[in-house]
């Protein structure tokens, strides 16, 4: 449990795929790491979401919309997983305005030593802003290859790319080679820390 202590956000909301979601449960605690679910609230305590598939229901209890930068810096990485998450949560009421959520990752680019990682439709949650990967080497679902091009991001046909501190996945079924750049990339931290 080398990395006790570290933090890893990620975004939650309806029609999530619960095999990717399922994973990230169980493989990230294995290595120590504190797991938090975020997702907007719209002010209750806590909202059930149902998976895309096989409609499992997931409770979320904790809220990005209005956390303090002290806080989103105890996080070691914020992921925004596949499946329609992003697509839901990049709803905004206004259109002159950017959602919570895209606020809310737009936060999290601007913080070099958080992890950003994205797979394949959370992409989405970055449309509003491509400024955030404009000119970065990423992967996206297949079906995003006209986005990522339009966002001005330079498409990397590889399963998993890592562009400094940006990790992107191809699919939710690439779940696994995902996670484990990120807890890779987490160990390197943590040994980089210790040499200091």
């Amino acid at each position: 449990m080398k990395l006790q202590g570290k933090k890893v956000g990620i975004l939650i909301e309806g029609d999530f795929y619960e095999k990717e979601i399922f994973y990230y449960e169980h493989r990230f605690p294995e290595e120590g790491i504190e797991l938090h679910f975020l997702t907007r609230l719209w002010g209750q305590p806590y909202l059930t979401f149902t998976g895309h598939e096989h409609k499992y229901p997931f409770e979320c209890h904790e809220s990005f919309e209005n956390m303090d930068d002290e806080t989103l810096r105890s996080y070691s990485a914020i992921i925004v997983p596949s499946a329609f998450v992003s697509d839901r949560l990049r709803y905004t009421e206004d259109i002159n305005k950017l959602s919570p959520a895209v606020q809310f990752i737009q936060r999290a680019f601007a913080e070099k030593n958080i992890i950003k990682g994205i797979i394949c439709h959370g992409m989405w949650l970055v449309a509003p802003v491509p400024e955030l990967v404009r000119g970065r080497r990423v992967v996206a679902h297949n079906n995003l290859y006209g986005d990522v091009k339009n966002m001005g991001a330079i498409y990397t046909d590889e399963d998993v790319v890592v562009d400094d501190d940006l990790v992107t996945g191809r699919t939710g079924g690439h779940c696994h080679l995902f996670a484990r750049t990120i807890i890779d990339m987490l160990s390197e931290q943590e040994s980089a820390r210790g040499t200091r």
